[in-house]
């Protein structure tokens, strides 16, 4: 089987222990690639919603088993928890079998780009650990996500291809554009502060490359909602990934550029990486 080399991969927000986690479609991205470096950039396991209702069925072993294996043939593997797995945080320093533990990271890119990597609850302007969807409330928030479920069963049994349902608030709601806008400010302020040339992060579920006064945002989104990944090619540039039955790259900023550009990408996908 031929599989898309890359060199590093960041995926985030996964949320192993619910029912809204799309472990099939990260399991096909997974065994479909190989990379140097992978970063886990938390929210990988929900502890947080297994605590209320305890819920693991065998396709979120198979992902577990999948990191294990994917560190034993050799690929560099960096787990940095987030808030819903936030306990593992006393675990930095150490190592689960060959998976480093840490609480963010440094990472460089082949064009020599010096990218700060953690899973960002810590630029959420409520200060709560919360999705985008702070300001409206978690059983909305879980309402979409039900719908969501609903939506894409019909969807399948129509042999129709997935589609995320909360992209058409995230794009399209002027709350949830301000607070999403907000929070790359306040990760790419950081990334300046700390003289670096950009945030990799996760944690509001969106997807997105952008550039702020010379400094790169990254995030890597979520396979909750959007089935997306991060990944730096050999020659390091970065490109924003879908990957359902329809597979598409969303964004990139190529090697030796600072200012991201929206991929040649079909018209379906078009509204993943819209901003209204």
């Amino acid at each position: 089987m031929d599989r898309l080399r890359f060199r590093s991969i960041f995926i985030s927000d996964v949320h192993l222990g619910t029912r809204d986690c799309r472990a099939d479609f990260l399991l096909d991205f997974l065994r479909s690639t190989r990379c140097e470096q992978l970063y886990l950039v938390g929210d990988i396991i929900d502890l947080e919603a297994m605590e209320q209702a305890p819920y693991w069925p065998a396709r979120h072993s198979e992902v577990l088993a999948e990191f294990v294996d994917i560190a034993a043939r050799g690929t560099a593997v960096t787990y940095i928890p987030g808030n819903h797995d936030a306990s593992l945080r006393g675990l930095a320093g150490q190592r689960i079998g060959a998976i480093e533990v840490a609480l963010d990271a440094i990472h460089t890119t082949a064009d020599g780009k010096r990218l700060r990597v953690s899973h960002g609850d810590e630029f959420d302007p409520e200060h709560q650990g919360k999705t985008w969807l702070t300001w409206f409330g978690d059983y909305a928030y879980r309402l979409i996500c039900l719908a969501n479920r609903k939506l894409n069963a019909v969807r399948k049994r129509l042999r129709l291809p997935y589609f995320a349902l909360s992209i058409l608030a995230k794009s399209r709601i002027g709350k949830a554009l301000a607070y999403i806008r907000r929070y790359e400010s306040l990760a790419t302020a950081r990334a300046r502060e700390l003289g670096l040339d950009g945030q990799i992060c996760g944690h509001i579920h969106f997807g997105h490359l952008a550039e702020h006064g010379g400094v790169l945002y990254l995030n890597d989104g979520d396979w909750v909602e959007h089935c997306t990944a991060l990944v730096e090619h050999l020659d390091g540039t970065l490109e924003l990934l879908h990957w359902s039955e329809r597979r598409a790259a969303l964004m990139r900023a190529a090697a030796g550029e600072s200012r991201p550009q929206p991929a040649p990408i079909p018209a379906w996908a078009q509204i993943l990486s819209a901003r209204g």
